[in-house]
């Protein structure tokens, strides 16, 4: 199926997707403005930052029951109450409220992430067609923009209370676009299926590594590119805006590998990639070289995450799709706040450069985890 087709038939959760990178984006380029105002030190930023795992940890619960009673309002109703929240950093000023509000970030972003994820395995179910790839790619897409546009913004000398209001009234604007007819899985005769730990373990870890690997450039880039190699606001926000062009390209061009080769095969060569990127973008002389080191990564890392998604979705029986995504997506989401607060104590212990370097050592991870996802067995 070719791009364009694959974003038509999946134009609702598209436009989720391009909702959460608006989000985010904006925090990643935001990140030194943000540590500046509330005065903290790398760890204490990083442990800042676990405020989003805290809320995203209630999405494990939450999502499944808002999925079954709100149905086909899911989406569009999440991103209003996403794009609300994205607002409220622009008045995080001291280090508890940038906490409380990062909390109802993690929250808000996480319901709308599994349910989305949720409706893509739908699709790719009723109409036997890889999907999952191209919806993370638009993902992509927008987190580059909103970086871009953030770097812009704040390089004209726009204040915070402006910068994330502007990025909210976007996020809200693709409310619209997310209604879809929702099919409810037909109930069988029999018992109810149980619902596959050994699925959801194996791909969950996958999915996690990838998440905390790109969390880690998304979160820290800026700061590398502006305190390590003495870039301005603009370079240091291109950094994790490089990250989702780059991310972009692989997921597109993924959606076209993944018709043709198995998803394991694609993640373990894609590992490569992501842990030579890593390596260029720590040992970095200047900011041109982090960009590349970034863009391989981005490369590299862009495809894992999804595929590990789509794995697991077209593994699960339907009636328990949305259970096992809400488990494999909160594991794996898990890593976009447990690695930037990792990687703010490794920075303050070690430096950036070494702490970088450490991503690299972690990504290996998922060769054996590859081979071990062979052996978990097939829904019937």
């Amino acid at each position: 199926m070719s791009i364009p087709s694959a974003l038509r038939l999946s134009r609702a959760p598209v436009a989720a997707f391009m909702a959460v990178g608006l989000t985010w984006g904006c925090v990643a380029a935001m990140a030194p403005v943000l540590k500046a105002r509330i005065g903290v030190d790398d760890a204490t930023f990083g442990l800042l930052l676990l405020g989003t795992a805290v809320g995203l940890a209630t999405t494990l619960y939450v999502a499944p029951r808002w999925d079954r009673r709100m149905r086909a309002l899911a989406l569009p109703v999440g991103t209003v109450i996403l794009g609300l929240a994205a607002m409220l950093p622009a008045v995080a000023y001291t280090l508890p409220l940038f906490f409380l509000i990062l909390t109802v970030m993690g929250a808000t972003s996480g319901l709308t992430d599994v349910v989305m994820n949720a409706r893509v395995s739908e699709i790719e179910s009723r109409h036997g067609q890889s999907l999952m790839n191209v919806n993370h790619a638009m993902f992509s897409v927008a987190y580059a923009v909103s970086a871009l546009l953030t770097g812009a913004m704040r390089e004209a000398g726009w204040p915070p209370e402006t910068i994330f209001p502007v990025i909210g009234v976007l996020v809200l604007s693709t409310a619209p676009f997310q209604m879809m007819q929702v099919v409810p899985p037909e109930d069988g005769d029999g018992p109810a299926p149980r619902l596959p730990l050994n699925l959801v373990a194996v791909c969950g870890v996958i999915v996690l590594i990838a998440f905390m690997a790109e969390s880690t450039v998304e979160s820290w880039s800026a700061l590398h590119v502006e305190r390590t190699l003495g870039g301005g606001a603009a370079e240091g926000a291109f950094g994790p805006a490089m990250l989702g062009m780059t991310m972009a390209v692989g997921r597109f061009s993924g959606q076209a590998v993944a018709a043709r080769l198995s998803e394991l095969g694609v993640i373990r060569v894609a590992t490569g990639f992501a842990v030579v990127g890593v390596l260029i973008a720590a040992s970095a002389p200047t900011p041109t070289v982090a960009y590349a080191g970034f863009g391989m990564m981005g490369l590299g890392i862009s495809v894992i995450g999804p595929m590990g998604l789509a794995l697991a979705g077209r593994m699960s029986a339907p009636g328990l799709r949305t259970a096992v995504i809400a488990r494999v997506a909160v594991i794996g989401f898990l890593g976009f706040f447990i690695a930037p607060a990792l990687m703010g104590l490794g920075a303050q212990v070690f430096g950036l450069r070494l702490a970088f370097a450490l991503v690299a050592v972690l990504l290996t991870v998922i060769w054996p985890l590859s081979a071990a996802a062979r052996r978990v067995p097939s829904r019937p």
